[in-house]
């Protein structure tokens, strides 16, 4: 989807009227496909979905191209959005599917380049893109220490606390029990107060 393409004439009513609903009720013109519906959709959250999918991945070009592929998703799964969650939790949930599935696409061609012999003496690094939470508001030592936490505590660090997401929302993005999440997340939040005492760090500015 392309944000620069112009409406017709006689669709620019129909975007103005459809621009003040909701969610839901876009979802389910998406559903009907309705094209303005669509794009409204996208210009309320591709930039949500593009820094969530970033923060993952590591590499804002690939990121972009994510984005449009969530986009052709949530344009033809809209009918199987059952309201169980918000939309934008429901459209996350398809973000972190495509950048997981594009993390392993990146593992696997850096093992394919890499020759076995040298594999024995060199540090796997097949984390790397996953080794930054890029948080403007934190300071350089707090990004220190989220790095050095596993993916699926800094995905849930991420989501709980810097997203506001809530247990139930989480569970439903990356698609897990939300008895597993409050779990991942009491082990997450251990090892980061862990490590930021580590760090020397004050917890209540953290």
């Amino acid at each position: 989807m392309r944000t620069g393409d112009r409406l017709p004439k006689h669709s620019i009513a129909k975007f103005r009227s459809l621009n003040g609903q909701s969610d839901q009720s876009l979802i389910k013109a998406v559903a009907a496909a309705d094209q303005a519906a669509m794009r409204i959709l996208y210009l309320r959250h591709n930039a949500r979905v593009f820094r969530f999918i970033a923060r993952t991945l590591n590499d804002s070009g690939r990121a972009e191209d994510l984005v449009s592929e969530v986009f052709i998703d949530v344009w033809s799964q809209a009918d199987h959005y059952q309201g169980r969650s918000q939309v934008l939790t429901w459209i996350l949930s398809i973000a972190r599917h495509k950048a997981l599935s594009a993390l392993l696409a990146q593992r696997r061609r850096r093992i394919a380049e890499i020759d076995d012999t040298a594999m024995e003496l060199i540090e796997d690094t097949s984390d790397t893109p996953e080794q930054m939470i890029l948080i403007q508001d934190c300071s350089s030592q707090l990004r220190t220490c989220l790095a050095l936490m596993s993916r699926e505590h800094r995905e849930i660090i991420d989501l709980v606390y810097y997203r506001e997401k809530t247990v139930d929302e989480a569970a439903e993005i990356i698609r897990m029990p939300k008895n597993t999440v409050k779990t991942r997340m009491f082990y997450a939040r251990k090892r980061l107060a862990a490590l930021v005492a580590a760090e020397g760090i004050d917890r209540a500015a953290a």
